[in-house]
């Protein structure tokens, strides 16, 4: 007999021990099998059922209570946005009643702004790093909110590191000279004017067409001064 053969049929031999194997444990552990597979069916249906019978309604309510706080928060009403008026929800109300909807998630950015407005920055920062959303330009102003908290808080080096991730995250000709002009600032502050001269010509090469970038020179001078 040839040595390929040998390896051949020894193989054959090991796969069929492999496969005899495998009907001996499904057979003694079929009950355990089971009832692992029967779980999976379980959590995985309450799972989409609890979206579909609770978090979906819970979705609906919670919207409908968002409008008189959005509409305080629009009118500048910040404390009655924040807490209520006694008949309807604020923010607060809402970010725990309705713990896990979207609409929750979205009073945690709305609280942010709030409190970013009445000068309570800590609570700020809490609630907008709560907050995530795949709107760009949502995300972007809850990042550079929670720069301008650290900012008012004299954390500077925070201000700046949120300020860049503003500027990164939302990409645009809107906010992004924006947050470079306050990232420059923030440089200037902290004595880092190389940093503030970079933010400054950013805007100006940039996005040369934006209200920032009209004035961006004098400011562009002043730290070249100041290096």
């Amino acid at each position: 007999m040839s040595k390929n053969t040998e390896e051949n049929e020894e193989l054959i031999v090991d796969v069929q021990e492999v496969y005899s194997k495998t009907e001996t444990f499904i057979e003694n552990n079929k009950k355990v099998m089971s009832g692992v597979i029967f779980a999976v069916i379980v959590v995985v249906g309450g799972y989409f059922g609890y979206k579909k019978m609770v978090i979906a309604p819970m979705e609906l309510e919670a919207q409908s209570e968002m409008f008189m706080a959005e509409k305080y928060f629009e009118q500048d009403s910040l404390q009655l946005a924040i807490n209520g008026d006694g008949l309807n929800y604020g923010f607060i109300d809402i970010a725990d009643e309705y713990s896990g909807t979207k609409a929750a998630n979205l009073a945690h950015y709305y609280l942010g702004l709030c409190y970013r407005n009445t000068g309570e920055y800590e609570f700020a920062i809490d609630e907008l790093k709560s907050f995530s959303s795949d709107d760009i330009m949502i995300s972007t102003v809850a990042l550079g909110a929670i720069g301008d908290s650290y900012m008012e808080l004299g954390d500077i080096d925070a201000a700046i590191k949120y300020y860049g991730k503003a500027v990164k995250h939302g990409d645009n000709k809107l906010t992004s000279p924006i947050y470079l002009f306050k990232a420059g600032i923030a440089c200037e502050d902290a004595q880092d004017f190389s940093g503030a001269e970079k933010n400054y010509k950013a805007i100006k090469a940039d996005y040369p067409d934006s209200r920032e970038a009209q004035t961006v020179d004098k400011y562009i001078a002043r730290v070249e001064a100041l290096k």
